[in-house]
């Protein structure tokens, strides 16, 4: 059992690094034709006519009216979130994240790429309270597209390297996950957040009874969303909830949450994110002043993205090996462990998300600034990244 166990946690860890890499590609092409619409003339309006779609739903009298944006960030997210959780859940059990020797140095290097990111932007930002709000925007990696850099360069990437990278952007997930419960959140509606947790405890008895049929889990948990939605709380994390609790082994050796995550994955990888990177970052470029990308908000996330996360992730790293904590993953050089610390300040999607969290009451000009300042810093990183990897790896 566990032999089998062990075999489908590696097929499982090489078909998601192929999916993540083929979806950070198309991600860059929505974001290019994002940015295309955004920034002529022809098509501005009409992106933004798009964006802006009125759309209801109702339902006995309840219902959500929503623009298309926040459909896109509030309800098709919901995928994303469920497919982080699953995966999480998987590597908690079996993966990556299975053993403490496994986890530790990256999880290390996940800490230092979220401390040093957040005070570099907090410390320019420190005279504005509104700007403050965006503190967590460059701490997080953008797994699809951080992996999609690195697959460019080819099979002179040693496996462990990949899995270093990919570990690091998982434990960057959980650590987004709790920040975004704890710190953007909306007034509450207690009578929402016991009904939320109702339908959490339907989920809980639905798995204590060993129900494999996804049904029944997906009907609570969209009732789940709706109350999240409802009570303050961002939906997106009903995604989260509901992938714990679907099984992950059945008497059969099958697995629900296996199936689930394969039959989410490529719709997550190559329609959920392009989708979003379209709704997310078009923003117009034309006209943009170096006075505003020396603004609080970008300069601080291009910095965050740019010199916080490779120091913080290559320097906990060092401090680590120092110290005894851990090796450096097997196969792998201190100018590989540098490259990949570079590309963990692609944020990209993450950070996005985060930052129309963050500002999404505030001044319309914060939010350009995340879109100019999350763009120009995961592109720093990824050549920056790609530049060291080229002399770091082996030649073919």
């Amino acid at each position: 059992m566990l032999k089998t166990a062990s075999k489908n946690a590696v097929r499982n860890l090489q078909e998601f690094l192929k999916l993540e890499a083929a979806g950070g590609i198309l991600l860059v092409a929505a974001t290019i034709f994002a940015l295309l619409m955004a920034n002529i003339p022809a098509t501005q309006r009409a992106y933004e006519w798009f964006l802006g779609l009125q759309l209801t739903i109702t339902l006995g009298g309840l219902g959500v009216d929503k623009p298309l944006l926040l459909w896109i960030n509030d309800a098709l997210m919901v995928l994303f979130f469920m497919l982080v959780g699953l995966e999480l859940k998987r590597e908690v059990v079996e993966g990556q994240l299975s053993r403490l020797d496994q986890v530790l140095l990256p999880a290390l290097a996940a800490l230092g790429g979220l401390i040093l990111p957040a005070a570099i932007f907090w410390w320019i930002n420190q005279d504005f309270a509104a700007e403050q709000n965006g503190w967590a925007i460059p701490t997080a990696t953008d797994i699809a597209f951080a992996l999609a850099v690195l697959g460019l360069m080819g099979s002179r990437v040693p496996v462990a390297l990949k899995i270093f990278l990919t570990t690091i952007a998982i434990v960057d997930d959980i650590a987004a996950i709790v920040i975004i419960a704890i710190f953007y959140t909306s007034d509450l509606s207690i009578l929402s957040l016991v009904l939320a947790g109702l339908g959490v405890i339907g989920l809980a008895i639905l798995n204590r009874m060993k129900v494999m049929s996804l049904v029944p889990y997906m009907l609570i948990g969209l009732f789940i969303w709706f109350c999240v939605l409802k009570s303050g709380v961002h939906a997106t994390l009903a995604g989260v909830i509901v992938a714990a609790f679907i099984p992950l082994r059945a008497d059969d050796d099958h697995s629900p949450a296996c199936h689930l995550e394969h039959t989410l994955h490529p719709w997550v990888a190559f329609a959920v994110l392009p989708i979003f990177a379209f709704a997310n970052a078009g923003v117009p470029v034309l006209g943009v002043t170096t006075e505003q990308i020396r603004g609080g908000v970008p300069m601080g996330i291009i910095l965050g993205l740019f010199v916080g996360k490779q120091l913080g992730v290559f320097g906990m790293v060092t401090l680590a090996r120092l110290l005894g904590f851990a090796q450096l993953p097997a196969g792998t050089n201190w100018g590989q462990i540098y490259g990949v610390a570079a590309l963990c300040g692609i944020g990209f999607t993450m950070s996005l998300f985060i930052g129309t969290l963050a500002f999404e009451h505030g001044d319309f000009n914060l939010l350009a600034g995340v879109k100019i300042g999350v763009l120009l810093g995961s592109v720093l990183s990824a050549a920056w990244g790609l530049l060291i990897l080229h002399f770091a790896l082996p030649k073919r």
